[in-house]
């Protein structure tokens, strides 16, 4: 890995152990950023987006865990990226998970709560612990992975993770507002339904079948696809865009 020198730019990516998050990760590498690569559980895919930016000419990258959801962690965890790193210069939000299909008559609070704290909670802690430096800077750019579910209710099961979802797109608009005058800049993509280990996990061939019936390009999205629509975002080509919410969906959700 090429050594890191004080004050390059820097980018934090959470939940960068796959799929979008693996995928942002690389693209922010090969544009310059080195890249604090975070994740919660899946340390195997961590050292592999680690192991990847390494592998790039002048990659340079360092891994992080904690759980986004815990106050206390993700502020130690962000002090920690700020001592190694000194600044950052972009965070992009992508921790999140459905959890559970579960429809809303058969939820428990508990799997509601959990929910929220993973998709929701999580974007309001990380960025709470991170706009400082930016304001220190006078820069910075924030990113935020939100999802076409909460623009149309999401799928069989997933109200809960909609909701979630609707929120950080109300939230990324109210924090551009605020952050505008310090110089942040706070965006958000939607991505639509992505060749992800996301649906592997959570959705079955026929459900993956019929969502592709419902988009116009008649395919799924690739996570290379939405992470350079993030990419585009941190660049400078983007400067004077904020509080905006891209969807990256094949056109099953027009505006």
């Amino acid at each position: 890995m090429t050594p890191m020198t004080k004050h390059e730019k820097t980018a934090l990516v959470t939940g960068a152990s796959s799929g979008i998050g693996q995928a942002t990760a690389l693209e922010l590498a090969r544009m310059g950023y080195s890249v604090a690569v975070h994740y919660g559980t899946n340390e195997a895919g961590a050292r592999q987006t680690f192991e990847r930016i390494r592998a790039l000419e002048n990659g340079r990258a360092r891994v992080y865990s904690c759980d986004v959801s815990d106050p206390a962690q993700v502020e130690e965890t962000i002090g920690d990226v700020l001592a190694d790193f000194e600044r950052l210069d972009v965070l992009v939000n992508n921790a999140g998970s459905l959890v559970q299909r579960v429809p809303v008559a058969g939820m428990e609070f508990e799997l509601w709560r959990r929910v929220m704290a993973v998709n929701l909670d999580s974007v309001f802690l990380v960025t709470r612990a991170v706009v400082p430096a930016m304001m220190r800077q006078k820069a910075g750019c924030i990113v935020n992975v939100a999802s076409v579910a909460g623009r149309n209710g999401g799928g069989p099961g997933a109200v809960a993770y909609a909701t979630a979802k609707g929120a950080v797109i109300t939230l990324t608009k109210g924090m551009a507002r605020e952050f505008a005058p310090m110089g942040i800049r706070v965006n958000c993509v939607n991505p639509g339904v992505v060749d992800t280990p996301f649906h592997e996990r959570f959705s079955t061939p026929e459900m993956i079948g019929r969502f592709v019936e419902q988009i116009p390009q008649k395919r799924l999205g690739s996570s290379e696809e939405v992470a350079s629509v993030v990419g585009f975002l941190a660049s400078s080509a983007a400067a004077y865009l904020t509080g905006e919410c891209i969807e990256v969906n094949g056109g099953i959700l027009m505006d």
